[in-house]
């Protein structure tokens, strides 16, 4: 969850954002989907080359920020697939 991320208040309709929240949350899925998605898949090709990944450290790091990742992508998607923008 980034810093200044704050959950819109929810109802029967979905979450209720402003424009600008659900412009900061577009913009951040598409920077996770895009660029950060990439960089830790390439984390994860070079852990790979540092042998055993059973006994890798920074595989396990790498597959946990994957994790990480992709539940934000979830969420923010399910947000906003959901929201209601008011002015």
């Amino acid at each position: 969850m980034s810093a200044n991320w704050s959950p819109g208040r929810e109802d029967q309709g979905g979450t209720i954002l402003t424009r600008e929240g659900y412009e900061r949350m577009k913009k951040e899925l598409d920077w996770l989907i895009r660029v950060k998605r990439r960089e830790v898949a390439q984390r994860l090709r070079e852990a790979r080359e540092f042998g055993d990944i059973r006994e890798n450290a920074e595989f396990a790091a790498a597959k946990e920020e994957q994790a990480q990742v992709e539940a934000r992508i979830a969420e923010l998607e399910r947000i906003l697939r959901g929201a209601r923008v008011v002015d």
